[in-house]
């Protein structure tokens, strides 16, 4: 997959375009994608996505501690590029761009810049200036500007159509199977190791605290869960804690995500690490004590490996 972050100078064969944010690059997302592939097969042309960067949330609300989305850019750009996505357009999303009309989006940069010849999008999607342009007013600018329009259908699953907001709610709200379910794979978290307060390591479960690399990277419910675990090329099995530590702690405050890794010993402080989201086993406790926190922390182990597969690697 080629990556622009430019719309000057793209010489593409007959692109079929699609734009759009595509946080997580769900199942619902996947049905423009694969829709815009068969496209791009049946024209000859080649394949564009059109993304923008950073959030137009971040941009037109202003940094907010509630903003929080499911992929980060590096995150998108493997998923796109494993779907099979020719080019990727990133777009820098600024507020003078914002208030470029659904029009003018349509004629001087689909037309003008890229020369699409065909654009694919979804059933719900609006842009251009406070999202002005719908299905119906898109459809007509493109005509005049020789641009076919094409919109697909939402994926509808337990009655509702898949978005990502309803897959941000379902990781807030412990859902995690749900949020599974409707990305397409497991939800990831991608961090460093940073130094904790050791207390796994008095208890028997030495935990490596993570500092997810984006501050706005969704972090799920609170609560334990049964991981898969990358760093230095290895792939280990793992139970994961989102919380407080009510047990250990007074500070209520004192948010951690904190990951147990089956049978590794090595000092990996300052590493990255990636975080496989497979299960959600329970939530967060507070316990009597600390011989009641262990014992608990065993059963954990023994349910993650259950549902991993039962081996320790």
């Amino acid at each position: 997959m080629e990556i622009h972050y430019s719309h000057e100078n793209l010489q593409m064969v007959n692109p079929v375009v699609t734009t759009g944010i595509f946080d997580g690059v769900h199942t619902g997302h996947m049905a423009i994608i694969n829709r815009l592939l068969a496209c791009s097969r049946e024209t000859g042309g080649e394949s564009v996505v059109i993304t923008f960067h950073p959030h137009p949330k971040l941009v037109l609300e202003g940094i907010r501690e509630e903003i929080t989305y499911l992929s980060t850019m590096d995150e998108k750009k493997a998923l796109l590029a494993a779907a099979g996505v020719g080019h990727l357009l990133i777009i820098g999303f600024t507020r003078e761009f914002s208030r470029l009309s659904a029009r003018e989006f349509v004629n001087d940069i689909l037309a003008e810049k890229i020369g699409t010849r065909k654009l694919i999008i979804g059933h719900d999607h609006h842009f251009g200036y406070r999202g002005s342009g719908n299905y119906s007013t898109v459809r007509e600018y493109a005509a005049a500007a020789g641009i076919e329009v094409e919109q697909t259908e939402g994926i509808v699953s337990d009655g509702a159509v898949i978005s990502s907001s309803r897959i941000r709610s379902a990781l807030v709200s412990g859902r995690l199977n749900d949020a599974n379910r409707w990305l397409g794979y497991p939800y990831p978290l991608r961090g460093a190791v940073i130094k904790g307060r050791k207390i796994g390591r008095e208890l028997g479960f030495p935990t490596a605290n993570i500092k997810p690399f984006d501050k706005y990277k969704l972090i799920p419910a609170n609560g334990v869960y049964a991981v898969e675990i990358r760093t230095g090329g290895m792939k280990r099995k793992g139970m994961l804690s989102i919380g407080t530590n009510p047990t250990v702690t007074p500070d209520k405050d004192m948010r951690s995500v904190e990951v147990n890794i089956f049978d590794f010993e090595k000092d990996i402080y300052g590493n990255e690490l990636e975080v496989i989201f497979r299960y959600r086993m329970r939530d967060e406790i507070k316990f009597s004590g600390r011989n009641e926190l262990v014992r608990q922390m065993r059963k954990d182990m023994d349910n993650a490996l259950k549902l991993l597969g039962g081996r320790i690697k």
